[in-house]
């Protein structure tokens, strides 16, 4: 593979993180699928191909944990150089943009195993080194592991402190020579720990003469696999996932060399928290990738699959299951690649004097931390909706575990904890879009100020927006979506005030607010962009959900900060906000799955 150029077109912006909230965008300034260059379909096909033809034959070694097979299959895509994306050239790697990065993320998503073996090696497993790396470090560890010769885990979570990392138990001690640190601890739920070769891992640095724990420095260690001390425990039995490598890490007085600190001392967070954003949108991306996968499989088995002397694709139910997965990867994938292009172009901007500068790259990426953990919600939760609709697509053989939905089903559950549960990402999207009101980045509180005045005058306007196009009625939608969530968010602080993040059940609700607006506006851009029938439709499908959505949620948080008089006003402005009219779902998802039992699968 050659080295990429930044895909995003010149039209495409780099707004501020959550700005949706509050700016209209236009078509040409997002970046959709339809903006790929040739390079990166090349490389789409490049890994699509891979994953067909060398990881789904293998599927069940993987499933039974050969892991020389997974291990071997990891070399394979190293020597095509999947492996290197995200490395710099100098160090072995290809140096591509975050796109081309998503793009390999979502086509490798045909085995949910293999998939979290290459992800954890690619993504939280290299990446440390690659931001916060010596030169010796990189130099020693980044060739290996951009090929597949050496394979990466990373080691946080502990027993008692999975969400809460910054709680965690394990302890390092500088020796007495001044050479090594001594690490003591154990690490729980390791991805790749059965065969990695090199580890990142975390622990609180202490001063033997200073016993209070609030002066411990919470560190990063590159630990190779044969250091002395480190004992990598027994596989877990997993619900899911069963084929990817899981264990615990024992360290018991572990002398790791002091040139193996990554970072500084102390500032072992930076890694933690930074890490995450990158595996938060490269997670949205492959449960789109996934839930296509698993959408073609439900569609054959329907296609083939007859009762009552006729297909049971035939079937409206069957038809309806298929036209909601369909309208929901559309919205995913037009979410995920809207995002990651917002990444790309504002990577772009950095001067070129600091364009290797890990800090400014790392800010640059943060700045979309919201957009990132909506994509690793929604995204998470889009794809149980998929393989649930399929295994009931499969009826009873779904349920049995030869056939590919059960799989399926069973994987699926892992991604709302990876990353960062939903709940704490839900707590992260509107607690983040809170602290940048607060500290001026953005200027929501004058929004949300503006749209309270409005909505509690006696002379409140009618927000039925809508744009003359064949999607007016679901701008106006979004129109109201977006005021409905700043109504609900002033409406939640007026009540709690500071306090409010102290209120996760109102938080959640508003996220999941906050979510459906990203989401809906995401689609209607790009089916405005592509101005495809299916675009057009699937939109059309996906808005009525999330207008069912966004009513529940904010039913839900008026109730819980008015009450008397108060709550019924509130009500009363609550339902002319979101007052519409309905589309006409079942022709849309008549006509959307059509489309998809037409091409056999997920219709790009």
């Amino acid at each position: 593979m050659a080295t990429a150029t930044t895909p995003a077109s010149t039209s495409v912006q780099a707004p501020s993180g959550g700005s949706f909230l509050l700016e209209e965008r236009q078509p040409a300034e997002i970046f959709t699928p339809e903006n790929f260059s040739d390079e990166q379909r090349q490389i789409a096909e490049t890994t699509a191909q891979f994953a067909v033809n060398e990881v789904l034959p293998a599927a069940e070694d993987i499933e039974a944990k050969h892991f020389d097979v997974t291990r071997g299959l990891l070399k394979k895509a190293g020597d095509l150089g999947l492996m290197a994306v995200d490395i710099p050239e100098a160090y072995g790697g290809l140096a591509m943009d975050k796109v081309t990065s998503a793009i390999i993320a979502d086509r490798m998503s045909v085995l949910a195993s293999f998939t979290v073996a290459f992800s954890a090696h690619v993504g939280i497993g290299t990446l440390p080194i690659v931001w916060y790396g010596t030169e010796a470090q990189k130099d020693r560890y980044l060739p290996k592991l951009a090929t597949g010769e050496w394979i990466a885990a990373y080691a946080l979570s502990e027993a008692s402190s999975g969400s809460d990392a910054m709680n965690i138990r394990a302890r390092a001690v500088l020796s007495e020579d001044g050479k090594h640190y001594i690490l003591n601890g154990e690490k729980m739920w390791i991805t790749n720990a059965g065969f990695a070769d090199l580890f990142t891992v975390f622990a609180k640095i202490m001063d033997p003469n200073d016993s209070d724990p609030k002066n411990a420095k919470f560190s990063a260690f590159l630990i190779e696999r044969n250091t002395h001390g480190l004992t990598v425990g027994a596989e877990e039995h997993k619900l899911g996932i069963r084929g990817s490598s899981t264990c615990p890490l024992i360290l018991s007085d572990c002398k790791v060399p002091v040139e193996n600190l990554l970072g500084e001392a102390g500032k072992g967070h930076h890694i933690a928290f930074n890490i995450l954003n990158i595996g938060r949108f490269k997670l949205g991306a492959a449960c789109v990738g996934g839930a296509r996968t698993s959408l073609a499989n439900g569609i054959k088995y329907a296609k083939e699959r007859k009762a009552f002397g006729k297909s049971i694709s035939d079937f409206g139910l069957i038809q309806q299951k298929i036209a909601d997965s369909t309208a929901r990867i559309f919205v995913g994938e037009s979410m995920a690649y809207r995002t990651v292009g917002m990444i790309d172009a504002a990577l772009a901007a950095i001067p070129e004097n600091q364009a290797h500068n890990a800090r400014e790259i790392q800010k640059r990426i943060e700045e979309y931390a919201v957009e990132c953990s909506i994509l690793k919600v929604w995204g998470s939760e889009m794809l149980d909706a998929v393989v649930d609709h399929v295994v009931q697509i499969y009826a009873g053989y779904g349920y049995v575990e030869e056939y590919p939905a059960e799989r399926a089903y069973r994987d699926s559950r892992i991604n709302r904890i990876f990353e960062g549960t939903n709940e704490i990402n839900r707590l992260i999207i509107t607690g983040f879009l809170l602290k940048r009101a607060m500290t001026g980045q953005l200027p929501l509180l004058p929004a949300i100020q503006q749209i309270m005045n409005e909505v509690m005058s006696p002379s409140a306007p009618n927000f039925d927006e809508a744009a003359d196009d064949a999607l007016a009625r679901e701008a106006g939608i979004l129109a109201s979506a977006r005021k409905v969530a700043l109504f609900t968010a002033g409406a939640a602080s007026q009540k709690y005030m500071n306090a409010l993040a102290d209120q996760q059940e109102v938080m959640a609700d508003l996220a999941d607010i906050i979510m459906e607006v990203y989401a809906l506006e995401s689609a209607i851009l790009r089916a405005r962009k592509s101005r495809t029938q299916f675009h057009a439709l699937a939109t059309q499908y996906y808005a009525a959900h999330a207008m069912d959505v966004m009513e529940a949620a904010a039913r839900r948080v008026i109730a819980a900060v008015a009450e008397g008089d108060m709550l019924r006003t509130q009500l009363a402005i609550l339902r002319r906000l979101l007052k519409h009219e309905p589309a006409n779902v079942v022709e849309a998802g008549r006509s959307l799955a059509r489309l998809a039992i037409e091409a056999g699968r997920y219709p790009e």
